[in-house]
């Protein structure tokens, strides 16, 4: 029973300093590298900024609201959004105020995000083509 538990032991050891010494290292090398970075040369910006790509993305949002989410509303759109982030790799998040007005009731106003992606990279000849956009999500627009 005792060689068992030294074995057990010296099994033990040696799996955690192979860790340790051969497999971390070599984890932490991999993952410092530029191995998962994705240059598509569209840089995040974390102030809301208005662009070309952001003004489409906010456009594309709206198109996609309208024609999707509430067909049946008659809508509203700010001309300006709240707010413009570009997220980095042609992801924007788009924050702005709608006015909605149902049939036969009070119109209200409500405020959306919309998280959207152009899936065309550099090019930009297909901004206002909404196939070449992706939502990857809207919230605020929730139970109407």
């Amino acid at each position: 029973m005792n060689i068992k538990f030294i074995l057990f032991l010296i099994g033990l050891i040696a799996l955690l300093a192979f860790q340790a010494k051969i497999v971390m290292p070599v984890v932490k090398d991999i993952a410092s590298s530029d191995f998962f970075m994705d240059d598509s040369g569209d840089e995040q910006n974390r102030l809301s900024v208005t662009s070309l790509m952001t003004n489409a993305a906010h456009s594309q949002c709206n198109t996609y609201i309208s024609n999707e989410l509430l067909p049946d509303h008659a809508l509203s759109f700010s001309k300006q959004p709240l707010n413009l982030f570009s997220l980095g790799n042609f992801q924007y998040l788009v924050n702005a105020d709608l006015e909605i007005t149902p049939e036969n009731t009070a119109s209200f106003t409500r405020r959306y995000a919309c998280r959207i992606k152009y899936d065309e990279g550099d090019d930009k000849s297909g901004l206002s083509d909404p196939e070449n956009w992706s939502i990857s999500g809207i919230s605020g627009l929730d139970n109407l």
